[in-house]
């Protein structure tokens, strides 16, 4: 009987997790490059019934919520997929590339939800998103109108990585950072929170497991692939469907 050595089992999974770093790259490059050049109108997500496969009466309204540097064009796969299935699918304009301060990215989709007066929604976030969407189920209107939240790759306890960048739009996720501590700290809407996360995250070494939420490892590897990962639609529409 043969063993494997471990300094070869070591390199064959650095190995694996450099190709899932290199797709995941190419990933995000491809949807960035394809967001910017072909173009969707959002309203298009908010007629559910005109879909083929969806049901009579709409499902809960979801708000997509993006990452940094990411439009809401790059969660489209998502937009489409939920659309299809009888959600109204909201996005938030003003966010834009999201480069803008968490508590104030939240006041933005707070007033975009008092303006659409939406109750019951769930909040679909990536990344920076999901701390987006804590923020804003801690405010007095996002919290009264958000039913849930379901976060993918979200760096809820930071990402070290952070510390190594200028840009504050990316310091921000430093775990020292003050306000992220703060956020991390408040507890309260931890359990209608579902964490989504990916079983290696190469911008988040830490993971995302959220104490006291709902928490869902994925075997797909990388920060942006999941998003178009059929196993992430599957936990999207159970965790919809699913009762508090």
């Amino acid at each position: 009987m043969t063993f494997a050595h471990p300094r070869f089992a070591c390199l064959r999974r650095r190995l694996t997790q450099a190709r899932a770093w290199a797709a995941d790259y190419a990933y995000v490059g491809y949807w960035q490059v394809h967001g910017f050049l072909f173009r969707r109108d959002p309203s298009a997500y908010l007629a559910p019934s005109d879909a083929p496969d969806a049901p009579e009466t709409p499902r809960r309204p979801v708000v997509l919520v993006p990452g940094v540097y990411e439009t809401w064009q790059f969660l489209r796969p998502l937009a489409e997929a939920l659309s299809a299935r009888g959600h109204p699918v909201h996005t938030v304009a003003p966010l834009g590339y999201n480069r803008g301060r968490i508590d104030r990215m939240a006041l933005l989709v707070q007033q975009y939800l008092v303006e659409k007066d939406l109750t019951g929604a769930v909040v679909v976030a990536h990344s920076k998103g999901g701390l987006i969407g804590k923020q804003l189920m801690l405010l007095p209107e996002g919290g009264r109108r958000v039913e849930r939240m379901i976060a993918v790759n979200t760096p809820f306890s930071g990402s070290v990585y952070a510390n190594f960048f200028i840009l504050p739009s990316v310091r921000a996720f430093a775990p020292r950072n003050k306000f992220l501590r703060r956020l991390q700290e408040s507890r309260d809407v931890n359990a209608r929170i579902t964490s989504v996360y990916s079983s290696f995250d190469p911008h988040i070494p830490g993971g995302s497991y959220l104490p006291g939420a709902r928490n869902i490892q994925l075997e797909t590897m990388g920060h942006f692939r999941p998003i178009g990962d059929p196993r992430l639609l599957a936990v999207l529409e159970e965790e919809l469907e699913r009762e508090l």
